[in-house]
């Protein structure tokens, strides 16, 4: 990559990550351009180089936030930690604990998830982190942190449950305060990280 597209790569960058930071703090709608364009230190007109319209901003913005999160998970789930330690991690992880995450944002997420159309969320879920999920199954599975006869189909289905009723809007519009207890049960089941 020669100096000006790393450059144009780095301005774009700060405006995500600008525009990302606004968004967490205040929600999308209570932000607009100049806010984000003076936090990136650049003018408007350099955002709308970049990008068409304020729609298409978050949209970006959204998937650059999926994309550092997923660094993050993929980050854990390489590394030599047991299972049980890379589950802690996630839940515990601060970055993307409900406390971190503005309401407004995360009902971006969950309606592009929820949407029926090929959306970035889709395509990311489908392509990567279903496979890893069921790669850290299978991790679990040979530390015998999970029962070995549990079939991976079963798993699957199971994951499918748990999203599928997570996508519902009057289910997804309200439980993001219980995201925490949630992760927990999804891993451990109601008595399986008692005494972990």
């Amino acid at each position: 990559m020669d100096g000006f597209k790393r450059r144009s790569e780095m301005k774009k960058t700060s405006i995500l990550q600008s525009a990302l930071d606004l968004f967490m703090r205040y929600g999308i709608k209570k932000v607009s351009v100049a806010e984000i364009a003076k936090a990136a230190t650049v003018s408007q007109v350099t955002i709308y180089n970049y990008f068409e319209s304020k729609d298409q901003l978050v949209d970006e913005v959204i998937s650059y936030y999926i994309d550092l999160m997923w660094n993050e998970y993929e980050e854990i789930v390489k590394s030599d930690m047991d299972f049980t330690d890379k589950i802690k991690q996630f839940i515990f992880n601060k970055r993307t604990s409900a406390n971190s995450i503005h309401e407004e944002v995360y009902h971006y997420i969950m309606q592009e998830f929820t949407s029926g159309k090929n959306s970035y969320i889709e395509e990311f879920y489908t392509k990567k982190a279903l496979p890893e999920l069921i790669k850290l199954f299978e991790q679990a599975k040979e530390e015998g942190k999970i029962d070995p006869t549990i079939s991976n189909e079963a798993i699957l289905v199971y994951i499918q449950m748990f999203r599928e009723y997570l996508q519902q809007k009057d289910v997804y519009e309200h439980v993001l305060p219980l995201t925490e207890d949630l992760t927990k049960l999804f891993f451990y089941g109601i008595v399986g990280g008692r005494n972990k």
